[in-house]
């Protein structure tokens, strides 16, 4: 059975091809990634594992880069190197400061 995130030889239309530019908190979630992945925090099974598991209806409604942090923020939370009250306080942090988009 083909899970919702395996679209591997369905047609669903013409593939873009052009570069875009990179939100800059696109950026930051890469840049997260390597980072977290250099010490151990996170790897590369755990990523696409937290990201074939968001569910079909978040999985569509995400974009990329929003389905790498969701994965990587269950993770770290699965590791305990964060908990969700931690990360909610920081959020609402970041929120207040103005640099939560």
């Amino acid at each position: 059975m083909r899970g919702y995130h395996d679209i591997g030889g369905l047609s669903l239309g013409t593939v873009e091809r052009s570069e875009h530019d990179y939100a800059f908190w696109e950026k930051r979630v890469d840049a997260m990634l390597v980072l977290l992945s250099r010490k151990g925090l996170i790897t590369t099974d755990e990523l696409r594992l937290g990201i074939e598991t968001l569910g079909a209806d978040a999985y569509e409604r995400m974009s990329y880069y929003e389905r790498w942090i969701a994965s990587i923020t269950r993770a770290l939370v699965a590791r305990g190197v964060i908990t969700t009250d931690e990360l909610g306080r920081r959020m609402a942090a970041a929120a207040v400061r103005g640099d939560a988009a």
